[in-house]
């Protein structure tokens, strides 16, 4: 059977370019550049799909378009502004997917074939229950267009409206609680609490009395009752950070709340029901934990029935300088003063491999707002391990005697022993901490040190003995 496809776009060299893609699979295309081309065409024939870009230089855009259309077959919306609000726009109003300009072709034909194979599937009586409405959406603190971060918002914008528990996963500073957020905030829980419990902080009794409350006299300090956190959250999110910090008897009582959503306070007779949405958060491999006995494996099943992977930054790259702004917007406000990058300092901040993720460079550029000698952000402005190394002594070239414009930045491993020596200060040499800094093993970080030259100190923390 053949397929007939309509492509809106008002830029004509996109229209070809889609085109040719989808004529070569066998495909009929026919394209419009303007919203009433389209309707023209559409009025005049049936198609099996209608790929558009949302942002036309008309009156109406690819959203009034989806409106118009979404009845009658499976509509695919394009952007070159890929945002957390635009993709539950998309999805929200009807959208079959959402795809963030620069496209690869393999993604832009992957979409194209899901959607006529539901559409096949939804003739047969097999269609698929629509996504439920959303909230309006607001500011999710969420920034970029990289193609990781475009599915993300798609993946966010999907789960959000659903009761469904959520597992986000990613690397310490990714910005695992700002996903947890924006999920909060498009659900229709959003007018209810959001509730953020860091789980590794404290200590196994107070961590069952924060979340679980209790009555007058379930222990010595205990003179009156008080509710936990997660009676605190009802109607709305419960947000566990750190989740594979939790000790194995709290997972137990964590579960069977989960389970019966109720729970009951130290030291009560009875439980009560409460209605809460749970969003977990670790940066821990949570298969690992269940496989060595530290993690239960039923907790971990009921808490992943949506797993979300943030991406570190350096799978992100071409969102670090859209993020570098944002920072240094907010940097500005802090001083009291516009602040602008110098060009060689978005160049130094390339080159380096942010280990600490979007929460480092956040720390980067409110470090370099506050040393900046105006409102200029200069590449010595930044943090010392940051900035290039600068050659010195008799063979120094004169200067602009050199070509290469990437000469003075610093090497890799140089990069590493700056990193590695800011820790080491910053936990004041203290050694398992250090290493769970860097996300490696105490035997990794021996390594480590011995190979970058840098001396660990002999002071030790209360549990290197």
């Amino acid at each position: 059977m053949t397929r007939h496809l309509l492509v809106v776009d008002d830029d004509a060299a996109s229209c070809e370019l889609l085109r040719e893609i989808f004529a070569a699979r066998g495909w009929q295309v026919s394209t419009a550049t303007t919203p009433e081309a389209a309707r023209l065409c559409f009025a005049r024939q049936a198609f099996d799909l209608v790929i558009s870009d949302i942002n036309l230089e008309a009156e109406a855009t690819g959203l009034d378009l989806l409106t118009d259309f979404r009845a009658h077959c499976p509509v695919i919306l394009i952007t070159g502004f890929g945002t957390l609000d635009a993709a539950v726009a998309a999805l929200r109003d009807g959208a079959w997917d959402f795809i963030s300009k620069p496209f690869k072709v393999e993604e832009v034909v992957a979409a194209v074939q899901s959607a006529l194979s539901r559409k096949d599937e939804a003739r047969k009586g097999d269609a698929p229950a629509a996504v439920p409405a959303v909230n309006p959406a607001d500011a999710s603190g969420l920034v970029g267009r990289s193609a990781a971060m475009v599915a993300l918002y798609k993946e966010i914008a999907r789960v959000a409206p659903t009761r469904s528990t959520v597992l986000v996963l990613g690397e310490s500073g990714t910005g695992k609680e700002l996903v947890a957020r924006a999920i909060h905030r498009h659900s229709p829980r959003s007018g209810g609490p959001f509730i953020p419990v860091n789980c590794g902080a404290l200590p196994e009794p107070l961590l069952e009395a924060e979340l679980f409350g209790h009555v007058r006299g379930a222990f010595t300090s205990a003179v009156a009752d008080r509710r936990g956190l997660w009676e605190e959250a009802h109607h709305g999110t419960l947000f566990l950070d750190e989740i594979g910090d939790l000790p194995l008897p709290m997972q137990v009582k964590l579960l069977r709340a989960l389970q019966e959503g109720e729970v009951r306070r130290l030291g009560a007779a009875r439980p009560q029901q409460v209605d809460v949405r749970v969003i977990a958060a670790t940066n821990r491999a949570l298969e690992a934990e269940v496989a060595a006995g530290r993690f239960r494996e039923d907790l971990y099943y009921r808490l992943s029935t949506v797993t979300l992977h943030v991406p570190p930054l350096r799978q992100r790259r071409d969102d670090l300088p859209l993020l570098a702004e944002a920072f240094l917007r907010q940097a500005a406000q802090t001083v009291g003063r516009h602040l602008w990058f110098e060009p060689a300092t978005l160049t130094v901040l390339a080159a380096y491999d942010f280990p600490g993720n979007v929460r480092e460079l956040q720390s980067v550029i409110e470090y370099a707002a506050l040393h900046a000698r105006d409102d200029v952000i200069r590449p010595e402005d930044l943090p010392l391990r940051l900035q290039p190394v600068k050659p010195s002594g008799p063979d120094t070239p004169p200067a602009g005697s050199n070509p290469n414009p990437f000469a003075d930045l610093p090497t890799l491993d140089e990069l590493e022993r700056r990193y590695l020596t800011y820790v080491l200060e910053a936990v004041s040499g203290h050694r398992t901490r250090a290493a769970e800094v860097l996300g490696v093993d105490r035997r990794t970080l021996y390594r480590m040190a011995e190979r970058l030259g840098v001396k660990l100190t002999d002071d030790r923390g209360p549990d290197e003995s």
